[in-house]
């Protein structure tokens, strides 16, 4: 397997990318310099995550007046974001550059 910059391999960076979500997506995109394949994960995962954290908060805020539906939501897309954080890590460590629909095109538009 291909090392990375860090002196990590490949599938390993690309895994740790989403451990924390957007998170590690930032610490491993500024880690990161020449890594396409790191950068791909981190990227997508800065670009995935966040506005899934983003969303979930807000909507749990404003349906503070109606707790159970927003609680409902916010609940469904937290349960669908670890589905996906899952799904991303485990394709990640099998060496995959896995791009989601949206997201993963415009990830590689940035990464090239």
């Amino acid at each position: 397997m291909v090392k990375t910059s860090m002196g990590l391999e490949e599938n390993i960076a690309g895994l740790l990318c989403y451990v924390l979500g957007w998170i590690t997506g930032i610490v491993f995109l500024v880690l990161e310099k020449e890594n396409k394949f790191v950068r791909f994960h981190a990227m997508q995962s800065i670009a995935t995550f966040l506005p899934l954290s983003v969303i979930a908060w807000v909507i749990g805020w404003i349906f503070v007046w109606i707790p159970f539906i927003g609680w409902a939501i916010s609940t469904l897309i937290w349960i669908l974001a670890l589905i996906l954080w899952l799904i991303l890590m485990f394709k990640a460590y099998q060496g995959e550059m896995y791009k989601l629909p949206v997201v993963g095109d415009f990830v590689e538009k940035q990464v090239k």
